[in-house]
C-alpha cells in the first residue's frame, strides 16, 4: 500500500509537468473566478514598490562575467561547472556487501515483514525498550505460588546445571517425582553463575517437552520476548506450540526470524504464519515451491496447505492423501488433530507401540481439540506420569459418562467411577474401584498406577472401618497418589502392623514417628514383592526421612542386601547440594537420578539420597510422596 501511495503521487507529479503552465491556467478559467466575500479594498494588494537599479560593474569587453558566487550548502544552478572536490566521497561496495544481498528466489519469497527488515523500515523488536522484559528471573511460578527461590541457582557453576539438565532425557519413574520437577523448571529462577538467561531457558524448556509438560513449556517460553529467542530456544519453543496443538502461536517468532532458517518444517510454519498474517498468496506459492522441491514430505506439505488454507477466502480445496504413510511424526499428529483430519486406522496404535510413541499419549490427552472419549484412552499414561491430575482425571471421565455416543472401554470406566463415587454401600463402591484397578492395562499401560489416581478422591469418601480393612491398603495408596494424606492417616487404627498399608502409612503420615526394626521385619515377612523391593523402598525410604535410626537402617538394609552407604558421584554432589541448602539444584538432581519407565529401573540407594536431600531443603512433604509411592509401585 505504501508503494502504491508512492507511485500515484510520482504519476501525478509527472501528469502536472507535461501539462505546463498553460494547461493549468485553462483549468482555473474553466472554473470561474470565485466571488470575494471581503469588503472593497480588503482583497485587493498595494503594488509592491519598484526596486531601485543597483549599480553592478559591467564585464569589460572580451571578458567573461564571473558566476554568481554559490552560498555553502546552496544548489548550483544548472549549467554552472561544479569543483569535484567539493562533493561528498561515492560510498564503496565491497564484495561481501554483495554476497550478503539476497536472491531474487529470496526476495519474491520474503513477507512484509521481512521486506521491511530488509531496508530498515522495521526495528528487531516492536517492543519499545523501556516495556522489554527482564531476563533477571525467567519462569511462570513465583515463590509465592509454590516456586521454588528465584536466586537458588544464581552462585552456582553454570557446568554441572547444564550437565544436569542436558542429561535428563526422559520421564522420571516417579509420578510425584515427575510434579516436584515440573514445579522447579517452571519456578521464576535466576540463571546459574556465568550461564546465558536464554541457554537457561532452552534447557528447562527442553526438559519440559521431554517429560510431555507442553503447555507449561508453551508458558515458559511466552515470558520471554520473541526477538530475544536464541536458535536453541526457538526449537524447543516450537516442539512446545506443536505439542500443545497451538500452531499459530509460534507465528509472531516465526515471521520475526523470517529466513533465519531453511529446513522444510521452517518453511512450513512460515506459510502458515504468512497465511494467518493476511498474505494468503505468498503462502500459497511457498507452499507450492515446498512441494515441488519436495523440502518436506508430500503429507506434511498437504496438512500445512490445508491449514494455511482455513486462513483465506476463496482457497482451493486440498485433499489429504494418506496412501503410502506408515509413519507418524509430531507434525502429522498435531496437524491432523488440529484440523479435525482422521488419522488412518492403525497409525496411531502402530506409533504409540514404536519407540518414542508414549509423546502421543502425553500430548493427546491434554489437546482440547479432542473429544473426551479419544483423550480418554491416553489418560492413564499421563496421569501415572504426573501429567494430568487426578481432578482432571474425573473431569474427563465425567464428560464421558454424558456423551452418549461413548462406547467401548472409556464408558465402561466412567460408569464403574460413577458408582465408585455414588453407590448406597462403602462395599459397593471399593467394588467398583477394584474393577477399574483391575483394568489398569485399558487405562493407561504400565503398571495401572493411573486407575489409583482416577479413583483417589473415591478412595478418600470410604469410611475408614475395621469392616474394609483388606482393602484399606489399596485405598491408602490412591490417597496418597493424589496427595491426600490427611485422608490416608484416618486408617491407621484400622491397618495392621506390617501390612501393606501401615509400610504407606509409615512412610506418608504428616507428623510420622519413628519406626521400629520389629515392625519393619513384619513387613518384610509379608511382601511378595520380587526380590523383596517393596521392602527395600520402606527401609531407604525411612532412612531418608530419619524415621529409622542408623543402626536399624543399617541392620535392615544388610539384611535384604542394600548399601545405602556406596557413594557415587552423583550421591556426593545431591548430597552436597543438600548440605549447602540449594533445593533448585537438589530437585535437578533428583530428577536426574529417577529417570526411566519402570520402578524395576530404580534402587534403594538413589531412593535413599533422594527422599534423604529434599527432606534436608525442606521438601519434606514431596520426599513423603516419593517414598510412598516407590513401595506402592515397587
Amino acid at each position: 500500500m505504501r508503494g502504491q501511495r508512492f507511485g500515484a503521487s510520482v504519476l501525478a507529479m509527472a501528469v502536472a509537468g507535461a501539462l505546463g503552465g498553460a494547461g493549468l491556467a485553462g483549468f482555473a478559467a474553466a472554473q470561474g473566478k470565485p466571488e470575494s466575500l471581503l469588503p472593497p479594498g480588503f482583497d485587493d494588494p498595494a503594488p509592491a514598490p519598484t526596486p531601485r537599479p543597483t549599480s553592478a560593474p559591467s564585464p569589460q569587453p572580451g571578458t567573461t562575467a564571473p558566476p554568481p558566487a554559490t552560498q555553502p550548502g546552496a544548489v548550483p544552478l544548472p549549467g554552472a561547472p561544479v569543483d569535484p572536490a567539493t562533493l561528498p566521497p561515492m560510498p564503496t561496495i565491497t564484495r561481501d556487501d554483495l554476497s550478503r544481498l539476497p536472491s531474487l528466489e529470496k526476495l519474491e519469497n520474503m513477507s512484509t515483514e521481512e521486506l521491511d527488515q530488509l531496508l530498515g523500515l522495521k526495528p528487531k523488536s516492536d517492543i519499545p525498550p523501556g516495556a522489554q522484559r527482564a531476563l533477571t528471573r525467567v519462569g511462570v511460578l513465583a515463590v509465592e505460588e509454590g516456586g521454588l527461590p528465584p536466586v537458588a541457582l544464581s552462585n552456582q557453576s553454570d557446568k554441572l546445571v547444564r550437565a544436569v539438565l542436558a542429561g535428563t532425557q526422559g520421564q522420571m519413574v516417579s509420578r510425584w517425582g515427575h510434579i516436584l520437577m515440573r514445579r522447579a523448571l517452571a519456578s521464576r529462577l535466576a540463571a546459574p553463575l556465568g550461564m546465558d538467561p536464554i541457554e537457561f531457558a532452552a534447557l528447562r524448556v527442553g526438559v519440559l517437552n521431554r517429560i510431555g509438560e507442553f503447555a507449561l513449556a508453551r508458558a515458559v517460553v511466552q515470558d520471554i520476548d520473541s526477538a530475544q529467542w536464541s536458535p536453541a530456544l526457538t526449537q524447543e519453543a516450537l516442539a512446545a506450540y506443536l505439542g500443545s496443538g497451538d500452531i499459530t502461536g509460534a507465528c509472531p517468532a516465526v515471521r520475526l526470524q523470517g529466513s533465519a532458517r531453511e529446513d522444510g518444517e521452517w518453511q512450513m510454519w512460515q506459510a502458515i504464519c504468512n497465511a494467518y498474517a493476511g498474505e494468503a498468496a505468498l503462502a500459497a506459492s511457498q507452499l507450492d515451491r515446498a512441494l515441488g522441491r519436495g523440502v518436506a514430505p508430500r503429507i506434511d506439505v498437504l496438512l500445512a496447505r490445508r491449514f494455511a488454507g482455513a486462513a483465506g477466502r476463496g482457497q482451493r480445496a486440498v485433499q489429504i492423501e494418506w496412501q503410502g504413510v506408515d509413519d507418524l511424526n509430531p507434525w502429522r499428529f498435531g496437524l491432523a488433530t488440529a484440523l479435525g483430519e482422521p488419522l488412518p486406522e492403525g497409525l496411531l496404535d502402530g506409533a504409540m507401540t514404536a519407540q518414542g510413541g508414549a509423546y502421543y499419549a502425553r500430548a493427546g490427552a491434554l489437546l482440547p481439540m479432542l473429544p473426551a472419549t479419544q483423550r480418554a484412552p491416553f489418560a492413564g499414561r499421563a496421569a501415572r506420569e504426573g501429567i494430568m491430575s487426578a481432578d482432571a482425571m474425573v473431569d474427563l471421565y465425567s464428560e464421558v459418562y454424558a456423551d452418549s455416543a461413548a462406547t467401548g472401554d472409556p464408558q465402561t470406566h466412567a460408569a464403574a467411577l460413577r458408582e465408585a463415587y455414588l453407590a448406597a454401600e462403602p462395599s459397593a463402591r471399593i467394588a467398583a474401584m477394584e474393577r477399574l484397578w483391575a483394568a489398569g492395562a485399558t487405562l493407561g499401560g504400565g503398571d495401572g498406577y493411573g486407575a489409583r489416581v482416577l479413583t483417589a478422591y473415591a478412595a478418600a469418601r470410604i469410611p475408614a472401618d475395621e469392616a474394609h480393612a483388606d482393602a484399606a491398603g489399596d485405598l491408602i495408596a490412591a490417597m496418597l497418589a493424589a496427595g491426600l494424606d490427611a485422608n490416608a492417616v484416618r486408617w491407621a487404627n484400622v491397618v495392621e502392623e506390617g501390612s501393606l498399608g501401615w509400610g504407606l502409612l509409615a512412610l506418608g503420615a504428616p507428623r510420622g514417628g519413628t519406626v521400629g526394626q520389629g515392625a519393619v521385619d513384619s513387613f518384610i515377612g509379608n511382601d511378595d514383592s520380587e526380590s523383596s523391593r517393596k521392602s527395600a523402598f520402606l527401609v531407604a525410604g525411612l532412612a531418608g526421612l530419619g524415621r529409622l535410626s542408623d543402626g536399624d537402617a543399617s541392620a535392615l538394609a544388610g539384611d535384604l542386601d542394600v548399601d545405602l552407604a556406596r557413594q557415587t558421584r552423583w550421591t556426593r554432589a545431591i548430597a552436597r547440594a543438600a548440605e549447602v541448602g540449594n533445593p533448585a539444584l537438589v530437585v535437578f538432581l533428583a530428577g536426574l537420578g529417577m529417570q526411566g519407565s519402570s520402578w524395576s529401573q530404580m534402587t534403594p540407594l538413589h531412593l535413599y539420597h533422594i527422599t534423604s536431600a529434599l527432606n534436608r531443603v525442606g521438601l519434606e512433604a514431596e520426599a513423603r510422596m516419593i517414598a510412598a509411592e516407590a513401595v506402592a509401585r515397587g
